[in-house]
């Protein structure tokens, strides 16, 4: 399996989408389209009761947009944002 993951890597589609670490409300970042993603970069919060938990890019890009809405109850997986990243 990890040399299917490689080579999936390896593809030539410049798009990638972060998504959602757990389930909450979705607070984003001030973040507008065209702005430069580095890894690690928090796009967003989910907040839950007690807690809130960053919504983290995997990846550098360009942000394409945001594909959540500020208050947006969001589960985990849930597609948050687009990045180009070539």
């Amino acid at each position: 399996m990890e040399s299917l993951l490689r080579h999936g890597e390896t593809l030539l589609v410049p798009e990638r989408m972060i998504v959602a670490p757990g389930v909450g409300v979705f607070r984003p970042v001030d973040l507008g389209a065209g702005s430069q993603v580095a890894p690690g970069q928090t796009v967003g919060m989910l907040d839950g009761p007690g807690s809130s938990v960053p919504v983290e890019s995997p990846f550098a890009g360009e942000l394409v947009g945001m594909l959540a809405h500020p208050g947006e109850r969001i589960r985990e997986g849930q597609p948050i944002a687009w990045l180009r990243v070539a």
